[in-house]
């Protein structure tokens, strides 16, 4: 049996991939390195490959979820930032779908361009680096 808080992670996991799902179709179809960058990272986050083909799959319209935490809201958009370079293309309709979301998340848009900045040509912080450029996305908070 699945207790409350497991399944309350369970549905951050599936809510974190959904977003980058829906980035990844943001263009009007999924690009195959695309799809292997989302496995990638939902198995990152404990999801099993079913899990995540049920996602990716679903013909329902995903609907943006929210994180709770700044952390959570800045892994977020970490792992956004690695599906716009997951193809090799940084698509304009890519970053738009990024900044709008970040508002969404009470970030000003300026923060996407930012981290854009940060991955250096899709190269993302080391995981030392990127805990302390968390708290450094603090000052882009509306």
């Amino acid at each position: 049996m699945i207790g409350f808080f497991e399944h309350q992670y369970l549905s951050y996991k599936k809510n974190h991939l959904s977003n980058l799902i829906a980035l990844a179709k943001a263009d009007g179809h999924l690009h195959t390195d695309e799809e292997k960058m989302l496995y990638k990272l939902g198995a990152k986050y404990g999801l099993k490959d079913r899990q995540i083909a049920s996602l990716i799959s679903s013909e329902k319209k995903n609907e943006l979820q929210i994180p709770d935490t700044h952390d959570q809201k800045m892994n977020q958009l970490y792992d956004l930032v690695i599906m716009v370079y997951a193809d090799g293309v940084v698509e304009e309709s890519e970053v738009e779908f990024c900044e709008d979301l970040m508002e969404q998340f009470g970030f000003r848009k300026d923060i996407v361009r930012w981290m854009i900045d940060m991955f250096d040509k899709g190269n993302p912080p080391t995981p030392e680096a990127w805990e302390e450029l968390k708290y450094e996305g603090k000052k882009y908070i509306k």
